[in-house]
């Protein structure tokens, strides 16, 4: 016993200092990552003149970030307040559809044992690696056309920009949705068929609420991915629109030949608290539905 205890002495020695430096590049990673999130903070409570002129200097005044806040919510020019309400409204109601569809199909492609749909799996696993820059003209184009076929217009409104994101999220999504339904136990399903259950009851009562680590782990990816997107919004959205996501708001302050620096940083902080504060909730959800969706 004594001798198993001296020779594990040196190991714990050895240990010791890799752990040390393992900490250190950890915390220097840390505040690497840091700096954007601190330079926008501190240029939030400044004017605009003091931004150009020292932007990694601390503000004079830290009231001044209440003043910028109030010139943002007060601007005729940028409607932030409606730009909230859109975002809102279309983040919401993209996580539904993407999670609702993306879970029935995940279901179905595994528990059906056939060929097409590895197929259809493999269809869906390579899109993921498509770039959005190679397909975003086509897309509008395509919208325009389609649009103009059914009557339904889809460029610049709700249900256009919910069906563009539902066509890039389902992809990652039933990627994570199918490594967990594998293990999910197949007699529960069965046992549920037996007592005379259908395939929507099944799926909504039995396997649906097994879901649920995964399911947020969806949700909040996705979530964080819409509400900060740009691209896909001004493509599908435009600028003269009358919806108007966060993103689009905050690229409003920056005109042709003056940028309000102000208030584009102050607004791109009150765009990030949310997500912040909802990652800050749920990152527990987030790392457990990504470790048990790729063992499962």
């Amino acid at each position: 016993m004594t001798a198993k205890k001296i020779e594990a002495q040196p190991q714990t020695k050895k240990a010791f200092p890799r752990r040390l430096i393992g900490e250190a590049l950890v915390m220097l990673l840390f505040l690497l990552f840091m700096v954007p999130f601190f330079l926008v903070v501190i240029n939030s409570s400044k004017t605009s003149a003091e931004i150009i002129n020292s932007p990694v200097a601390w503000p004079a005044n830290w009231s001044q970030l209440i003043t910028n806040v109030t010139a943002i919510f007060t601007s005729p020019i940028v409607r932030y307040t409606s730009a909230f309400v859109d975002s809102l409204i279309i983040t919401v109601l993209s996580l539904a559809v993407i999670a609702f569809f993306s879970a029935m199909c995940a279901w179905v492609l595994v528990r059906t044992k056939k060929r097409w749909s590895t197929a259809v799996f493999l269809l869906f696993v390579s899109a993921m690696v498509i770039p959005f820059q190679v397909v975003m003209f086509p897309l509008v184009q395509w919208f325009r056309i389609i649009g103009d076929t059914i009557r339904l217009p889809l460029l610049g409104t709700y249900h256009g920009i919910v069906f563009a994101y539902l066509g890039f999220g389902c992809s990652m999504t039933i990627f994570i949705l199918h490594g967990f339904i594998k293990g999910v136990p197949l007699e529960l399903e069965e046992a549920a068929t037996i007592d005379g259950c259908g395939q929507a009851r099944t799926f909504f009562n039995i396997v649906l609420p097994l879901l649920m680590p995964a399911f947020v782990t969806v949700l909040i990816l996705n979530g964080i991915w819409i509400w900060n997107d740009y691209l896909l919004p001004l493509l599908v959205l435009g600028t003269s629109g009358g919806i108007k996501t966060i993103p689009l708001a905050v690229a409003a302050f920056a005109g042709a030949y003056v940028k309000q620096w102000d208030l584009i940083l102050t607004s791109t902080l009150l765009a990030m608290v949310p997500i912040i504060v909802l990652f800050l909730f749920a990152q527990r959800y987030i790392i457990k539905g990504m470790v048990e969706g790729a063992i499962k």
